[in-house]
């Protein structure tokens, strides 16, 4: 290619010293027969070429080739450019004429592009081809055309679910299509019939491809498919069916009826307004009223004076009873006030620090999430349980002690901490817990910010707090929420919940590369006034490198919608929220409780997600058959629980310790295969191969957890030594491969209950003193002498560095008392494994010797 354009050139400096009478005579300077050359009349010998066809973008379907077509006038010469590649001579294809109406020479040029020239650098670019043309005065260049292979998935991202609807109610069905280059069409249809919204304007598809009924019409009851297709292919979603009901309503009264002898009129209606039908309800409702009359027939007249009397009478007797107790309910609610919380005894810790024995895991027995185990020494035996809440204000009398054994004593020394408090008494009052989750869950559903929650009692704690704090826990889930001391003004009680949503009752808007990376969890109720921050704790499913993802934290507003309301990494200190992500968990300060939930966008393809593999089969199996269901989901604990628990309805069996793979946002689907089974005794019946989960029914995180299942055949019911390899991998990524060696008729001693449930044996709910390690006096001390700054850095700040919190030092360091946010995140952090006496080593570390006050005689206090 160089020499063609060095010799035109040439050609070009010599044009100027030919006569006119070459114009037509036909030369070629290259002395190449492939060089696309001509002469062009010497009138527009200084003419620019222009275009007269340019390339078009074009797809390439299954293995058919492409053709690229570009026409150009005047040229002497024109090639293609493919990804900034001269395409070679001999693959041009070219014919030139003369256009009849002006003489120009006319020049067309074709090639064709194949699938492998495309795949080359799939991945790395786009492929595209650009045209250009010469002529004695210059060149131009054509626009670019793109050329892409054409592809449809087969499996649909989001399906149309069934639906019961009310008469004239608005519908809508969701569909989002498969992955498609170039971008599927959606089209609906009702009973294979195709859904015209232009005859029909009673119908409407939405630009996201979702289909409205905007007043449900009997007759649209049916079942509906959402229809995806592009030039490759046509898919079909599976049918949801419609169901159009009809609830009963009445219809008008009839007169009333004339006065009887038993001095009663009646009327009666009916429910024909509409009748009910299709399912539906049934009018709800007397059909029949009667009314106390008097006529000729009926003699009655009007009471006599002494029945006027006794009603008199017993109206009386029953507003002085009402008056009695009105007053006795003020007398009750004013002796209860009466014990302000601001009030004070002489003792200031409650009975929260009482020892309790915590169930240790069973030796032998596998820990479900051993990194997250209790961590037990020897005085573990001292751990707090609740207390008695039956009284709101409780006292302690006595030795004030964590609630750990303060077996290591420390001496102490005089200093600020070991000041007396300020004379007067000190009563802590405690908040109360509910008892029925029925009737909480009952009241709490009249409320309007409840609608969207969810109703699952197992998986809701809730809680009646007051100044002094507490802390929620939902068991086996890693989530808590931890409410610190002065979080709730003094003087106010509230009744606080705490739940983990189901992620396919709250849709998230993803868009792109996001994902879901932890629960969607609430806290509330929404909207109370909060002194302090509280702490809410969940898991999170990402590889915790924040050089891979923006993350961030997403709140639900009143609307039901989703906003944005932090950036992992972008903080102020005068935000309402602050994350800290650890490796596994995320801990959330927030000043407003509400629904919440992490958010990933992958910044490139090293992006990962950790997912947690759990293998299960039968626990009995009597046929030839035997089945191993493999379980892939998100890497936190809530989801765990629940396939743990959906198992163990099922009797399943748990046949290997669960494992960690990191998926990766390589647009690759998860591929599972079982190798290795001694053939003489086992054999597969799964057709292909391999079993494949597509990638983004894992990436968007919007099913909680997805299985396969491998169905064996064992060729004698004799044999019951299963040996085998299972291999998980990402397509074009790596994989991983796990033994299996199993006797599938002897009973497994790992039950599923009791291995799963010896992971958080903690009560639900605490309340007061009792949630939380540090005493509440000795947490006042510690912030009083840390709080204020030391010139030698024996501060808050140096608490921040020996606990490996100096990253949020900026956070601490805008709040009112940052020793007191720093202990509230300890406390956060380590309420199942953390000891006490490891911060009192801190504390002396850092030269406050005097802030070890685990034993404290009564005249201190």
């Amino acid at each position: 290619m160089p020499l063609l354009v060095d010799s035109f050139v040439r050609c070009r400096l010599g044009a100027k010293l030919l006569v006119l009478w070459l114009s037509f005579a036909g030369v070629t300077c290259t002395g190449s027969e492939h060089a696309a050359t001509a002469t062009q009349p010497a009138a527009f010998s200084d003419l620019l070429p222009h275009f007269l066809v340019e390339p078009e973008d074009e797809f390439i379907v299954k293995n058919k080739p492409v053709m690229l077509t570009c026409r150009s006038t005047p040229a002497t010469q024109i090639y293609f450019k493919c990804n900034g590649e001269w395409v070679h001579q001999d693959d041009h294809l070219i014919v030139r004429t003369v256009d009849p109406a002006t003489a120009l020479p006319v020049m067309e040029v074709t090639i064709e592009i194949t699938r492998q020239q495309v795949e080359k650098i799939f991945g790395l670019d786009e492929y595209w081809c650009q045209c250009v043309a010469w002529s004695t005065t210059g060149t131009q260049k054509s626009q670019k055309a793109f050329i892409r292979i054409a592809y449809l998935r087969k499996n649909f991202e989001e399906e149309p679910q069934a639906k019961e609807v009310a008469l004239e109610q608005e519908v809508s069905l969701r569909c989002h299509p498969p992955e498609g280059v170039p971008e599927p069409e959606v089209e609906w249809q009702r009973n294979e019939a195709m859904i015209d919204p232009q005859s029909d304007p009673n119908f409407f598809i939405t630009a996201d491809h979702n289909l409205v009924i905007k007043k449900a019409r009997l007759a649209d009851t049916g079942n509906y498919t959402c229809v995806a297709k592009n030039i490759v292919a046509r898919r079909k979603s599976n049918s949801a069916t419609v169901l159009i009901y009809v609830d009963g309503g009445w219809s008008e009264w009839s007169k009333w009826s004339p006065c009887g002898a038993d001095c009663a009129m009646w009327r009666s209606r009916e429910c024909t307004q509409p009748s009910p039908g299709t399912g539906g309800k049934d009018c709800q409702g007397l059909d029949l009223q009667s009314l106390n009359c008097t006529s000729e027939q009926c003699p009655q007249t009007v009471s006599r004076a002494e029945d006027v009397a006794l009603y008199v009478g017993m109206v009386a007797v029953a507003l002085c009873l009402t008056l009695l107790l009105i007053i006795v309910v003020l007398v009750y609610r004013r002796k209860k006030g009466g014990l302000d919380a601001d009030v004070a005894d002489s003792s200031i810790l409650t009975t929260g620090f009482q020892p309790m024995g915590i169930k240790p895991s069973k030796p032998g027995v596998w820990a479900p999430r051993p990194r997250r185990a209790l961590t037990h020494s020897k005085n573990s035996h001292l751990l707090t349980i609740q207390p008695d809440l039956t009284t709101t204000t409780t006292s302690y009398q006595g030795t004030l002690r964590s609630r750990h054994d303060a077996t290591g004593k420390f001496s102490m020394t005089n200093g600020p901490l070991l000041d007396p408090l300020p004379k007067g008494s000190h009563t802590l009052h405690n908040g109360k817990l509910n008892s029925d989750p029925a009737d909480f869950v009952s009241r709490l559903s009249t409320q309007s910010y409840f609608k969207t929650l969810s109703r699952d009692v197992a998986n809701t704690s809730y809680g009646t707090f007051n100044f002094l704090g507490g802390r929620l826990t939902i068991p086996n889930t890693g989530i808590s929420l931890l409410i610190p001391p002065e979080a709730i003004p003094r003087g106010k009680i509230y009744e606080i919940y705490l739940t983990v949503q189901k992620k396919e009752d709250l849709r998230l808007p993803l868009a792109g590369c996001q994902t879901l990376l932890s629960p969607v969890v609430s806290c509330g109720p929404p909207g109370v006034v909060l002194s302090r921050p509280v702490i809410l704790s969940m898991d999170h499913c990402s590889d915790a490198c924040l050089d891979n993802w923006a993350v961030r934290l997403k709140k639900q507003t009143y609307e039901g919608a989703w906003e944005d309301v932090l950036l992992m990494g972008e903080e102020l200190a005068s935000d309402p929220y602050y994350c800290q992500l650890e490796a596994e968990t995320c801990q959330l300060f927030s000043e407003q409780l509400g629904t919440f939930a992490l958010v990933g966008e992958s910044l490139h393809m090293g992006a990962a997600k950790r997912l947690r593999l759990v293998l299960f089969s039968d626990a009995y199996c009597s046929t030839l058959e035997y089945n191993v269901r493999v379980y892939c989901m998100d890497d936190t604990q809530d989801v765990f629980k629940e396939v743990m628990e959906m198992e163990r309805q099922l009797g399943g069996r748990l046949i290997d310790e669960p494992h960690i793979l990191l998926f990766k946002d390589s647009y690759h689907n998860l591929r599972l295969s079982i190798h290795d089974m001694p053939q003489a005794h086992w054999r597969s019946k799964l057709l292909a191969g391999y079993q494949e989960i597509p990638f983004y029914h894992i990436w968007n995180g919007s099913q909680r957890y997805l299985h396969c299942t491998f169905t064996l055949e064992r060729l004698s019911l004799g044999t019951c030594e299963l040996t085998c390899q299972l291999c998980v991998w990402q397509v074009e990524g790596e994989g991983q491969s796990f033994s299996l060696d199993f006797n599938i008729a002897k009973q497994d001693t790992r039950a599923v209950d009791s291995e799963f449930l010896l992971m958080d044996t903690n009560a639900t709910a605490l309340a007061g003193p009792s949630a939380f390690q540090i005493p509440y006096l000795i947490r006042q001390k510690i912030c009083s002498s840390l709080d204020a700054p030391c010139p030698n850095g024996a501060d808050w700040r140096m608490l921040a560095q020996r606990l490996k919190l100096e990253r949020h030092m900026g956070f601490f360091a805008s709040k009112a008392s940052p020793t007191s946010a720093i202990l509230d995140l300890w406390e956060a952090q380590h309420f199942h494994s953390g000891n006490i006496n490891q911060l009192a080593a801190v504390m002396a570390d850092i030269g406050k010797q005097e802030a070890m006050i685990f034993l404290v005689s009564d005249g201190e206090c």
